[in-house]
């Protein structure tokens, strides 16, 4: 009888163990994408948080969702190419981010150091960029640990590390060895982009060149740039307080004369928010009591209010027909 209750308990345990295990696996589990769903219709795509897949509803403004995608945690796609970073089970924290056509069949993947962050992709779909965080790095901190790198697939999937560009700041070369660079955007010539660089306790925009690989800032205080969809403005967020409560808000900066506003969002953001059209900035805000984001849309010239696009959702992307 001790015999038998021994191996009942052992075999209880071991069972125990292995449905713990079974389900800590599953929640890295990587889901394919459904064989329907696809980039082709028009609409708005975004990463649905309940099931951590790409979602897809046909008017920006409402409607039902379709959700079918990969799992992903950032997603971006333009032209005929889109990006999904997610993070990889196990320590240190790493990254997968996975190239798709628009059919989302894997063309490319490469393994990432630190947690996924930030996703671009070039209106032709042929340069894509990523940024990776180091665990326990905040971009509310100094000291900010980020690995960025863009990939040209014109050049067969070559990935350069942007921390190797030659950087000017204000005129000159800086000598400070904790440059950190993050949320790239690009023009539609696929050359041109801009990006955030922080070194020596400044932030700056920076406007790079891919065919002469180099950068220069262009002026201090803005995060997360955001290109327009005619090359004129940058969506970005800036610090409007040194607290650590409210640091950031959504700002517009015209790049002919430097100027900028606020939109009508008031509350502190911490995204690179996407141009769902000319006119449309769509970004995630904290929902609160530990929810998953949400996903709201404002106008980008400062007139009207925020509008809620979808509950539980990030990483917006608004495509035209194919």
């Amino acid at each position: 009888m001790v015999l038998m209750v021994v191996l009942v308990t052992l075999l209880g345990a071991a069972l125990g163990f292995a449905l713990h295990t079974c389900h800590r696996d599953g929640s890295h589990r990587v889901v394919p994408a459904d064989a329907t769903f696809t980039l082709d219709e028009p609409g708005l795509y975004y990463r649905d948080a309940a099931s951590g897949r790409i979602a897809h509803r046909p008017h920006a403004d409402g409607g039902p969702a379709t959700v079918g995608g990969p799992s992903c945690e950032r997603f971006y796609a333009a032209g005929d190419r889109a990006l999904c970073l997610r993070a990889r089970p196990g320590r240190p924290a790493s990254t997968e981010a996975v190239v798709y056509d628009r059919h989302f069949h894997r063309l490319q993947s490469f393994a990432l150091p630190g947690l996924p962050s930030r996703a671009r992709v070039s209106p032709s779909g042929q340069v894509l960029s990523w940024t990776t965080l180091a665990a326990g790095s905040s971009y509310a901190t100094a000291g900010l640990s980020t690995r960025t790198s863009i990939v040209d697939l014109r050049t067969g999937y070559t990935a350069r590390a942007i921390e190797t560009i030659p950087l000017t700041v204000d005129g000159a070369r800086p000598h400070s060895a904790d440059v950190a660079y993050w949320s790239v955007s690009f023009a539609a010539d696929d050359n041109r982009f801009y990006a955030t660089v922080s070194t020596g306790g400044r932030t700056h925009l920076v406007e790079g060149d891919l065919r002469s690989w180099s950068a220069h800032t262009l002026r201090e205080d803005v995060d997360c740039p955001s290109l327009s969809p005619d090359g004129t403005r940058v969506a970005f967020m800036k610090r409007v307080s040194a607290g650590p409560a409210d640091p950031w808000r959504l700002y517009v900066l015209d790049l002919a004369d430097l100027r900028e506003h606020p939109v009508a969002e008031t509350r502190a953001m911490d995204d690179q928010a996407a141009w769902l059209d000319a006119g449309t900035l769509g970004y995630a805000l904290p929902a609160g009591h530990g929810h998953a984001a949400d996903l709201w849309s404002v106008p980008a010239d400062g007139t009207g209010r925020p509008h809620l696009l979808a509950a539980g959702a990030s990483s917006p992307v608004a495509l035209d027909a194919r």
